[in-house]
C-alpha cells in the first residue's frame, strides 16, 4: 500500500504512541455534500433511530422532550444502511485500508452496535460531553477498536470540536478516577494534570480523525449559530469478538 493511499511507518508510530491521526481531505467535496444532504433530510424528518439531547441529560441539554429545544437531535443512529452515500464511505478503501493498518488485520469488521452515527451539535441546545473512553460500555474481548470521525464541516473549540488526551489509550486507571457514569473526574488533581495535556482536533470538511476507542476525549457545546455534523464509524478485527448477549451483539457486524 502506498503512503498516498495509506499510513506511513512514521504515522503508524505516531498513532501507536498518541492514539490518534488526522488525515486532511480524505473525503471529497462531493462525498461530504452527499452525506450532509442525507443528514439534513433525516434530521428534518426526525427519522428513527435517533437520540435527542434531552435523553442524555448532559450539561446544556434541554430538561425534557417537552421543554424548549426538547427535540434537538444529538445523533442519528444506525446510519449504515440509510443511504448509499454513507455505505460507500464506510466500506471505501481509503478508510478500510487505513483501518487494516491500524488494527494489523486483513479481516476487518464494521461495528454496527456502537457509533454508527451522525453526531450533531446544534446551536443553543447542544450538550457538553465530559472526558470519556468509548469502550466504557462496549463489550469486546479487548479494547482494540478504532474510530473514523469524518468532519462534515469545520470543527473548532467554539462549535464543540473534539479534544483528545494523547497517549491515554495506553494508560491504566483505577476505578476511583471515574465518576458513576465512567467519565473522568475533573475534581481530582491527577486527572486534571492529564487533562492539561489535551489537544484540540481542529478539522475541516472532509478531514478524518482516526482515534483509538480507548483514548480519552471530550466535546463541548456549540456556541455558534450553525449546526455541526460528523459521521463516526468504528472498526475492529474479526478476531476481537463481542461478548454474547450484550449491547455489542444486537446487530451483526459487517465484514469489510
Amino acid at each position: 500500500m502506498s503512503i498516498k493511499s495509506g499510513f506511513s511507518a512514521e504515522q503508524l508510530k505516531f498513532f501507536e504512541r498518541n492514539g490518534y491521526l488526522i488525515v486532511p481531505s480524505l473525503a471529497t467535496v462531493a462525498e461530504v455534500a452527499a452525506i450532509n444532504a442525507v443528514t439534513e433530510r433525516d434530521l428534518a424528518a426526525e427519522k428513527q433511530p435517533l437520540e435527542y439531547e434531552a435523553e442524555v441529560q448532559y450539561p446544556g441539554s434541554p430538561k425534557s422532550l417537552e421543554a424548549l429545544g426538547g427535540h434537538t437531535v444529538r445523533r442519528l443512529k444506525s446510519v449504515f444502511g440509510r443511504d448509499p452515500a454513507i455505505d460507500d464511505w464506510a466500506l471505501s478503501g481509503r478508510v478500510a485500508g487505513r483501518m487494516r493498518q491500524l488494527l494489523s488485520t486483513e479481516q476487518l469488521m464494521l461495528v454496527l452496535n456502537h457509533h454508527n452515527s451522525i453526531m450533531t451539535k446544534h446551536p443553543r441546545f447542544s450538550s457538553h460531553t465530559g472526558w470519556h473512553q468509548d469502550v466504557r460500555y462496549w463489550n469486546f474481548g479487548t479494547p482494540e477498536l478504532v474510530n473514523a470521525w469524518l468532519a462534515l464541516g469545520h470543527e473548532e473549540q467554539v462549535n464543540g470540536g473534539m479534544q483528545l488526551i494523547p497517549g491515554s489509550h495506553n494508560m491504566d486507571f483505577q476505578s476511583q478516577r471515574y465518576d458513576s457514569e465512567k467519565f473522568l473526574r475533573e475534581d481530582l488533581a491527577e486527572n486534571q494534570e492529564l487533562i492539561d495535556q489535551a489537544v484540540l482536533a481542529e478539522l475541516q470538511a472532509g478531514d478524518v480523525l482516526f482515534f483509538h476507542a480507548n483514548l480519552f476525549h471530550m466535546a463541548g457545546r456549540n456556541f455558534t449559530h450553525k449546526a455541526k455534523y460528523a459521521l463516526v464509524l468504528s472498526y475492529r478485527c474479526q478476531s476481537n469478538q463481542p461478548f454474547d448477549n450484550t449491547s455489542s451483539t444486537v446487530l451483526e457486524d459487517v465484514a469489510v
